[in-house]
C-alpha cells in the first residue's frame, strides 16, 4: 500500500523525481496515466494489470465506458527511472495536471497520485472532515 505525502518539483525538461520509498514499491517498470481529480497516477505493473482487467469488463456499447477507458489508458505509458530516481512526464500529462514547477506525490492505497501542489491544495480541503466522516459511517469504515 502506499502511503505518505512527498513534496518535490518538476524540472523544465518534465523531469520528477519520485520518492525512494514509492520506488521501491513501483519497481522497475510501472504506468503514469491521468488521475480522476486534475492529476496524475501512477500504478505499479502488478495493480495497472488489474485495472486493465477490470477496464476490459466494461460494457463497449457504453458511450460512457467508451470515453472513460480512453481517458485512462490514452494518455498511459509505461515508465522506468533514470539513474537520479526520475520519470519523464510527458508534455500532454504536464498540461492535464498542470505541473508547472512544485509538485505534491501522494500514496493512494493501490498507486501514487501526481498533483500541482496549488491545484492539491485547491481540492483537497482537509477543514471539514467530521462531516465527511459523519457521511461515510454507514459504511462500517469509520470506527
Amino acid at each position: 500500500m502506499f502511503m505518505g505525502e512527498y513534496n518535490h518539483t518538476i524540472d523544465s525538461k518534465g523531469r520528477l523525481i519520485i520518492p525512494s520509498k514509492f520506488r521501491e514499491q513501483l519497481g522497475e517498470k510501472f504506468v503514469l496515466t491521468r488521475g480522476m481529480d486534475g492529476n496524475l497516477a501512477i500504478y505499479p505493473m502488478d495493480a495497472w494489470k488489474v485495472f486493465e482487467q477490470k477496464l476490459a469488463t466494461l460494457p463497449l456499447l457504453s458511450q460512457k465506458a467508451r470515453t472513460f477507458i480512453r481517458f485512462l489508458v490514452s494518455g498511459a505509458q509505461e515508465c522506468e527511472l533514470d539513474k537520479q530516481g526520475r520519470i519523464l512526464v510527458p508534455p500532454t500529462l504536464r498540461t492535464h495536471a498542470k505541473l508547472d514547477k512544485d509538485v505534491l506525490l501522494n500514496g493512494y492505497l493501490d498507486h501514487v497520485e501526481v498533483w500541482s501542489k496549488e491545484v492539491w491544495e485547491e481540492k483537497n480541503d482537509f477543514s471539514d472532515m467530521d462531516s465527511i466522516a459523519e457521511g461515510l459511517q454507514e459504511t462500517g469504515i469509520i470506527l
